[in-house]
Parts: C-alpha cells; structure tokens; sequence
C-alpha cells in the first residue's frame, strides 16, 4: 500500500464545516418550504447600506426550479461582467422585484430600518405572493404578508436570495452610474458612493450633494 493511501485511509472527522461545505448556493432550502406546502418562495438581499452616498437598492426573487440560471452566487464573488450577465438570465426566467429608500429616508429612520423597509416592498411587489421569504442577514423585514426566515449568509446559501443580492447590485450600480450625470465630480459611476479616497476627496473640495448620507460619517455633525 502506498503511503498516500494509508494516510487517506487514517483520516476521520465529524466536521461538516471543515470537509462537506456546498461550493455554493443551492435550492435545498426552497425545495424543504415546498414539501411544508411554503410555495412560492422568494428570496430578497439588498445592495447599499455602506455606502456614503445613494439609496439602498432591495430586490426579491421568485426563481422558477426548472429554470434556475447556472452560476448563481453571492453577488460580491462575482465580476461585473458576470453579474450582468446573471442579472439578464434572471430577468428572463423569474418574478423580480425592486424597491429602494433614498439617502433621505436612510437619515430620518436610520440603514438597519431603510433597508428592511425596501426589502419588505420589494417583496410586496412581486406578481405572485410567495409563502415564504427567505432573507439575508439575521433580520426578518417587519410587515411581510407571509413568513419570512433570516438566513445568516444566505447570498452563500440559497440561490435565490444569490439571485436578489445580484439584482439588487446591478440595479443599485446603474443608478449611481445614472447619477454621475446629474452630480459630476464625486465619481459616482466608479465607486458607487462608497467611501473610497477619490469620494472623500471630492467631498472635501466640492461638498455634498443630496444623494449624500448626512447621518453617516464623516458627513455627519455632532
């Protein structure tokens, strides 16, 4: 017996986390709601809660199961290119939704409760009613008309919550790009509001413009 094999044959462990973790999303969770009788279920993530400047964007998802778009992955793993592309797959193939809350509502009721807010409406604004709201996070958005179950990761986990999280960061990236039109100078298009050096400097040598967060720092006065 060669060494390699005596020492494959010695390995054992309980781990689960350490040896049988999925490579990625998968639909496990929407198939166990549907033998509960939870069906449809939508998945929703937002895009935009660090940034200092722009809405926060939500998006929900209801994925047909014989149509499931190949790729499907937390949107932050992947490249632009592929998220547009994956953005243009589910768009054809399931009920999308998208809400946003705007820089001034983040300021009056804070990002946490903005962002729950447009997640709730977007999910409100599907053309079917799901049974079940898979969200991602640790928190359930208050007033859904169904349950709903918080799924720590879940952009890693379910692929239709990967799903909302790639249109909620396209259609959040469009927008700042748009914006870039309306407010020359910050770098909207490049950085999408985020708090990167070009932003900051820009902020400084011209000032904020309304799409700015002025309960965020270094933006907000005490």
């Amino acid at each position: 017996m060669c060494m390699v094999s005596a020492m494959a044959k010695s390995i054992s462990s309980d781990s689960r986390l350490l040896f049988d973790m999925p490579e990625g999303p998968d639909f496990s969770m929407e198939i166990a709601a549907r033998k509960r009788g939870l069906w449809p279920v939508a998945g929703t993530d937002e895009a935009g809660r660090g940034p200092l400047a722009g809405p926060v964007v939500a998006a929900a998802v209801v994925l047909d199961p014989d149509n499931i778009p190949p790729g499907l992955h937390d949107s932050k793993q992947l490249s632009a290119a592929r998220r547009e592309a994956l953005f243009t797959l589910i768009m054809q193939s399931a009920f999308v939704s998208v809400a946003s809350s705007s820089s001034r509502r983040i300021d009056v009721i804070d990002i946490r409760k903005a962002s729950l807010d447009a997640m709730r409406r977007a999910v409100a604004g599907l053309e079917v009613a799901p049974k079940l709201v898979l969200t991602d996070g640790r928190d359930v958005p208050p007033g859904l008309a169904c349950e709903g179950r918080a799924v720590v990761k879940g952009d890693a986990l379910s692929v239709s919550i990967a799903a909302a999280s790639i249109v909620a960061k396209v259609m959040r990236d469009r927008m700042m790009a748009r914006a870039e039109t309306t407010f020359p100078g910050y770098g909207f298009a490049i950085h999408a509001g985020y708090a990167t050096e070009v932003h900051r400097r820009a902020i400084q040598a011209i000032g904020p413009c309304r799409l700015h967060r002025m309960s965020f720092r270094p933006l907000r006065q005490d």
